[in-house]
């Protein structure tokens, strides 16, 4: 009978985390008991940000009600944490309609902080230039409150038809700032893009560039270990999550292959990797509470990285545990 009584009121409070318009009301602090480390409502797309002994995860919140078989994702939520366990999520959210100019669609994001401010790189499909685009947001925090740091998009779908020419290939920013301060851009679906940015954070500084990638789909995520550069990216349909390395942020990538198999009951894979507290963790999302089992629907998920001696990285082994010392 508890039984019975827990996976209704789960059931009950993942229906609320999926309708337009529910926010939490104020900061929520709880425990994770194995992964998904949120099971109260669909988050996915996860981004991850390490700044001051706190990592902050960001991702879009997905509130397409069961049955339904298509992506409602409105705003974008933030969770932190001290200790990979207890977590807290935030109330303030990012609305897709805080950029002005875009029509919706709160698609994947990420945060970085440079110069005491903290940008926020998202997609969204835009209000007057078929397709989708990439914008930008800043705060003084990495817990917000965000505005839109330009006005505008900072890439529209018309600026890589020279590449591809579906409207959907501008997604999915991820945002890297160099040993030697340089910062790139990195996003695509289809065909991966980088360009570098301007030391403001809101402007192009150079051509848009692309990546040749064995069967690339989309998620690129990029960062440096030990002298290596990963571009890690979602491949294939239903996606996997594979990985490349270079000496260089600029190429030339040697692909290595599979990092993370297709994540139960989710088409989409999306990941962030970084090192907290002297351990490296790989932060993705699945369909585990989904009781659909469709891709529309999505958890987040952590579990730990690790590297082999020549720099390769060892298969992630996805558990029901998480994270549990």
């Amino acid at each position: 009978m508890y039984r019975q009584i827990h996976a209704a009121l789960l059931a009950c409070l993942l229906c609320l985390g999926s309708l337009p318009g529910f926010a939490a009301e104020k900061d929520t602090t709880f425990v994770a008991s194995g992964n998904p480390i949120v099971s109260y409502k669909y988050l996915g797309d996860p981004a991850a940000l390490v700044h001051d002994g706190t990592v902050y995860i960001y991702a879009g919140h997905d509130e397409c009600p069961p049955p339904g078989q298509y992506y409602l994702m409105n705003e974008w939520c933030i969770l932190s944490t001290t200790d990979m366990k207890t977590f807290t999520e935030h109330a303030y959210t990012l609305k897709a309609k805080d950029f002005k100019w875009a029509k919706g669609e709160a698609w994947a994001s990420q945060v970085i902080e440079r110069n005491g401010k903290f940008y926020w790189y998202v997609t969204v499909e835009h209000a007057t230039i078929p397709g989708k685009s990439i914008g930008v947001a800043v705060g003084d925090s990495p817990l917000g409150p965000f505005k839109d740091a330009r006005g505008s998009a900072l890439i529209t779908n018309d600026m890589t038809t020279e590449y591809t020419s579906i409207r959907w290939d501008d997604i999915d920013p991820t945002v890297y700032i160099d040993d030697d301060g340089q910062a790139y851009l990195f996003w695509g679906n289809t065909q991966c893009y980088y360009a570098k940015l301007k030391e403001n954070m809101i402007e192009l500084d150079g051509p848009i560039m692309p990546i040749q990638l064995p069967r690339f789909t989309e998620a690129p995520w990029i960062h440096k270990h030990d002298g290596w550069y990963y571009l890690s990216f979602a491949s294939e349909f239903p996606e996997k999550i594979c990985y490349a390395m270079s000496r260089n942020i600029n190429g030339p990538w040697e692909y290595k292959g599979i990092l993370n198999e297709i994540a139960g009951n989710s088409n989409t894979n999306h990941q962030a990797i970084i090192d907290f507290k002297g351990q490296s963790y790989f932060i993705y999302h699945n369909g585990s509470i989904n009781p659909d089992g469709c891709g529309f629907r999505r958890a987040i998920c952590i579990d730990r990285l690790f590297y082999n001696e020549d720099g390769t990285i060892k298969r992630i082994r996805m558990t029901t545990e998480g994270i549990t010392e």
